[in-house]
């Protein structure tokens, strides 16, 4: 291994060991799960089933009923009460009060359960666990719940579960209603999930209502084959639809709101496609024609591996849509093969955080009014991001609507192995490679109508392969690497293995967010933190003020009588002023950072030149020289074309070399001995004079008394 590749995983170990350590709290806080095993890829998608359900459910008030039923049109009327005279009929096996009943009375694969229209509450789940099931033993989450393990949810499946339905297979369960809010199902924030499917392969679900939970409405983990048909999941403190280590899934025309985390979480989903390209034979989950609303975000997945998103709508939440792997205990890190085409992604700038500042959040979530419209953020987030990669490889977005953004229309970031919990030094620059960002409509909506995103893309610079298209208006780095006509074909590609400097300080700090201690990390514009309250603003102007106090110093003191290194001086100070003036306009596309840099640079190439040719110090001149080039080139790669195939920024080299400057500079101006004198005048210097006296001549100073001759001051 060579030296600068060994001096570039070491520099990425240490930003990610600090990376680690910040963001420690808020990963502790993702979904925490018993171990578990992706499934085989036996399965397949269930087909919805037609005939005459197999068990009823339904409540015993006929009145409240009849006035569900009421507006049906007169078919649908007219089935519901033939299953309910089915389902209250005296001495029939078939009928049922509650869904866990129902449940308890699947005796073979392949049954479907109908629920007819009513609120099911459940009752006989609700209560805390009492006995045996009151004192299991098993590892606490950090949000303080149990960690249980198959066998315990089996002895004991209402402790966590308003409706827990555990190795039931091909079961099919619908509501019969007009439409999804006719039937639902309420855990009255008393239970962790709503309905947990566990090992259930070949489950359907379809055309119910699931809310208010202290965890998730619809839970369906561990299984090969399910459907999620026309549901609604509502006011949970995490989330609304959590799909964890599973396969052979299909969403469809789904809706979300109000949750804490993500409406629809596709977590660690059957990693088939690792170690292919874009090219793939399938997809683990589908999910299509859903809407994702006012939630923290609207689609999030650690571990969202070979998921197809198409068609959905995902809008008014903090951010769009998410995929990561930031936390660890998730199968399939990292995240790899998520396809999003053809979705509208627009107009996600909540900022929910007020409720964790004012300590709406801490109350007990019957009191939060969630039902009001408040949200509880679970994890750090960028307000107003379209789609938000934190450490994912070989993800595509072609073909979607994003728009309306405060922020950013894409967001990309890398994600060191050691925040996963794996501390191998080859996999510590493994994520944010081949991206695919092409043909998407920025900044316009379906009608063509001018809705721009503040900026189309924020990328920290890490990684190889990625590529975005030629239309994106703004973005931070200026130049990106562009998307061929063919997938896989990039121009001017980069393979960073550690992103800029300023904006890693920034992720850094804005991770550091906990929801239940209410610490919003000062600094982060995401929290709200305006001009100097901004991390990147405090550390420019720190910056700035070192470098513009200890440049005025060496020039004082060794060069005030160079003109070169006047201007340089003049210059720099004005780059240093424009610096930290930029550092305020957050994702404003402006020339002013670049402009700044190029001063900069210009400062340090003059004032090296200028100790070069009046000084006895030709190895700081230079030093001060090549400080200067790097400048000019870092301007060069952020404003006009990042530099292909170098492994880390100019900027990382400029900011190690400016701390050597730093100290040495000052070395250099407080050393002894007077500044260089400025030129020698160019007129013929007037003939020397001899004194009556027959004294030697003096010539530019006084005689001494000895006689000895004095040039340029006293002997």
């Amino acid at each position: 291994m060579s030296w600068t590749r060994r001096f570039v995983l070491a520099l990425s170990a240490v930003l990610a060991a600090l990376a680690a350590t910040l963001v420690a709290a808020p990963a502790a806080q993702a979904h925490e799960e018993r171990p578990v095993t992706l499934p085989d890829g036996s399965g397949s998608v269930p087909v919805l089933r037609t005939g005459e359900p197999d068990l009823l459910v339904c409540k015993a008030d006929r009145a409240d009923f009849e006035r569900r039923i009421a507006a049906f049109p007169a078919e649908l009327k007219a089935r519901n009460r033939a299953l309910y005279a089915r389902c209250t009929a005296p001495g029939t096996r078939q009928g049922f009060r509650h869904l866990q009943q129902a449940v308890d009375a699947v005796h073979r694969p392949g049954m479907t359960i109908a629920i007819l229209p009513g609120l099911y509450e459940e009752e006989p789940s609700l209560p805390a666990p009492t006995g045996a099931c009151a004192t299991l033993k098993a590892p606490r989450s950090s949000l303080g719940y149990q960690i249980l393990s198959y066998e315990q949810q089996k002895q004991c499946p209402h402790n966590q579960n308003l409706v827990a339905i555990l190795g039931k297979k091909n079961l099919q369960i619908e509501g019969t209603g007009a439409s999804r809010l006719d039937v639902v199902v309420d855990a009255k924030y008393a239970k962790l999930n709503a309905i947990r499917a566990d090992g259930s392969d070949g489950v359907y679900f379809r055309n119910f209502t699931a809310q208010r939970t202290t965890f998730n409405s619809l839970y369906i983990l561990a299984g090969d084959g399910f459907v999620i048909d026309d549901v609604l999941t509502r006011w949970n403190d995490e989330y609304g639809f959590l799909t964890f280590a599973s396969d052979h899934g299909l969403y469809k025309n789904c809706e979300s709101y109000g949750n804490g985390d993500s409406g629809i979480y596709p977590g660690s989903a059957s990693n088939i496609n690792d170690g292919r390209g874009y090219d793939v034979p399938r997809y683990s989950i589908e999910i299509t024609g859903c809407r994702s609303h006012h939630n923290m975000v609207g689609y999030s997945g650690t571990a969202g591996d070979s998921v197809y998103v198409h068609d959905n709508e995902f809008d008014h939440n903090m951010g769009g849509a998410s995929m990561d792997s930031a936390f660890p205990g998730h199968p399939g890190l990292p995240q790899n093969h998520a396809r999003f085409e053809r979705n509208l992604i627009h107009d996600n700038n909540a900022s929910y955080y007020r409720y964790v500042t004012d300590g709406t959040c801490a109350k007990p979530p019957v009191e939060r009014g969630y039902e009001q419209g408040v949200v509880c953020p679970q994890i750090s987030m960028p307000p107003g991001t379209g789609i938000i990669t934190a450490g994912g490889n070989w993800n595509l977005y072609e073909n979607n609507w994003v728009y309306g953004h405060q922020r950013a229309a894409f967001f990309l970031s890398a994600v060191p192995a050691f925040i996963r919990g794996e501390s191998a030094w080859g996999k510590q620059t493994d994520t944010s490679h081949h991206n695919r960002y092409a043909g998407n409509h920025l900044g316009v909506d379906r009608s063509g109508a001018s809705r721009p995103n503040r900026t189309d893309v924020w990328w920290d610079g890490q990684g190889g392969g990625n590529c975005w298209q030629s239309d994106s208006a703004a973005s931070t780095p200026t130049s990106l690497p562009a998307c061929g006509t063919a997938r896989g074909e990039v121009s001017g590609d980069t393979r960073r293995v550690v992103g800029e400097p300023v904006k890693l300080a920034q992720l850094l700090v804005c991770a550091d967010y906990n929801v239940q201690a209410r610490r919003l990390p000062a600094g982060c514009d995401w929290y709200g933190a305006r001009g100097i309250q901004r991390v990147e603003t405090q550390l420019t102007l720190g910056v700035a003020a070192v470098l513009a106090l200890v440049g005025t110093l060496l020039w004082w003191r060794r060069l005030r009588g160079s003109r070169l290194a006047a201007v340089a001086t003049a210059l720099g100070l004005a780059g240093l002023v424009l610096d930290v003036a930029g550092s305020t306009l957050a994702l404003t596309p402006t020339s002013v950072p670049a402009l700044a840099l190029l001063l900069t640079g210009l400062w340090w190439t003059g004032i090296g030149l200028a100790l070069r040719a009046g000084g006895p110090r030709p190895v700081f001149a230079w030093t001060t020289v090549a400080l200067g080039v790097l400048t000019l080139l870092d301007a060069f790669d952020k404003a006009v074309l990042m530099i292909p195939w170098i492994p880390v920024s100019p900027a990382w080299v400029r900011g190690l070399l400016a701390v050597v400057w730093v100290l040495w500079a000052v070395i250099v101006a407080g050393a002894r001995g007077p500044a260089p004198a400025p030129a020698p005048p160019t007129t013929p210097a007037a003939p020397a004079t001899t004194a009556a006296t027959g004294d030697t001549p003096v010539t530019g100073g006084t005689a001494s008394s000895g006689g000895t001759a004095a040039t340029g001051g006293t002997a």
